[in-house]
């Protein structure tokens, strides 16, 4: 699978050891045992860590429109391409494929970033077409990752919708928006923000594995609690929900309400294109014991396929276990008091932006 031979077991801190060709690639590269020992050799070595390498890239739109029905925002906006949290489960990493990268490692190692998104974002803005919607930051991949604390363009992003009034919500794993909240706090008392925080699972252990570069499972309960105390509307997400992995929903969920979330929803994992080799690697790495049983589990929910993108059914999946999922969140979410009400945030506010750099008479 690669022109290189990578030991799965002494790659740490990533969520996959496998620079897999992507979906477009012709040529396949696969390590070949020449008759000298030298596959043995590479796999009982020591190897190198894996450094993380950001290419800026000059960005020519900032918006992307949702035309999905099971997706509750209209557009985003994704200051990075790749995520350096490693998640292995992640649903985009085959975009890396458009990028002639690989959705393995490149994704988790090889990041893009957008260094003239906010001034692409004003000119969006700016069109006399632009019509305010709810807008997500970070859609695609999660916009406080780890180089968010040097090129701070997910922060400049904020700075440019308290500008002009635009309301947003983002969802994440890091406390790293903890750092914004002198922007984040004011724009949810004026009904301008809300924001969700992704906890799989309690079990530190299995949140290394799954997520190994995001914040520990008690780290978000924090973000929470410190959001909440902000005055920030704060949401739990429990995606993915992986079968026989992540089994703690009840307890998630009521550690997040007693942190200070309102707000919660799940998904079902989903396997598109290259996730679902990366994951049944994942799986019979860590999981070999159980991983024919938890990818039957995950194609009872999927119609007997890895994946089905059926938009009626491909977050929550159908069949028996897929509702038996579906009635333990209802249930728990229902006895702690979730989802009561509604977060509305304000559209009306918005006011075109000026150029960048010049202020408002008015």
């Amino acid at each position: 699978m690669s022109d290189a031979t990578i030991p799965i077991h002494a790659i740490k801190g990533r969520g996959t050891a496998t620079r897999m060709p992507h979906r477009f690639e012709k040529d396949v590269r696969a390590a070949w045992d020449d008759g000298w020992g030298t596959l043995e050799e590479a796999a009982s070595g020591e190897t190198p860590p894996l450094q993380t390498e950001v290419t800026f890239e000059t960005a020519r739109s900032a918006i992307s429109k949702n035309d999905s029905p099971d997706i509750h925002f209209d557009y985003s906006v994704n200051p990075y391409r790749g995520c350096e949290h490693g998640c292995v489960y992640c649903y985009a990493r085959p975009t890396h494929s458009y990028l002639n990268l690989s959705p393995g490692l490149d994704f988790e190692t090889r990041l893009i970033a957008k260094r003239n998104i906010v001034e692409v974002l004003r000119a969006d803005m700016g069109k006399r077409s632009y019509v305010p919607k709810l807008i997500n930051i970070g859609s695609a991949t999660d916009c406080y990752q780890p180089i968010e604390r040097e090129l701070k363009l997910t922060r400049s992003v904020i700075e440019l919708m308290q500008e002009v009034g635009q309301p947003f919500s983002l969802v994440t794993k890091s406390s790293g928006v903890e750092r914004d909240l002198d922007l984040i706090a004011p724009m949810a008392a004026r009904k301008l923000a809300a924001i969700y925080v992704t906890i799989t699972s309690l079990d530190g252990e299995v949140a290394r594995k799954l997520e190994p570069r995001a914040a520990a499972p008690h780290r978000r309960l924090r973000t929470i609690r410190t959001l909440a105390e902000h005055g920030v509307p704060v949401g739990v997400s429990l995606a993915p929900h992986i079968p026989f992995v992540t089994e703690d929903m009840e307890q998630v969920l009521e550690a997040a309400w007693e942190a200070g979330a309102r707000s919660a929803f799940y998904h079902v994992i989903r396997l598109p294109w290259e996730v679902a080799p990366l994951f049944k690697e994942w799986l019979e790495l860590h999981y070999p014991q159980r991983a024919a049983r938890i990818m039957a589990h995950i194609h009872e929910m999927r119609g007997g396929k890895d994946y089905d993108s059926n938009f009626a059914t491909r977050m929550k999946g159908a069949g028996l276990w897929a509702d038996l999922v579906r009635q333990r969140f209802q249930k728990a979410t229902s006895r702690l008091g979730f989802n009561r009400e509604r977060v509305e945030l304000d559209l009306t506010q918005f006011r075109p932006p000026g150029v960048a750099g010049q202020g408002s008479l008015f």
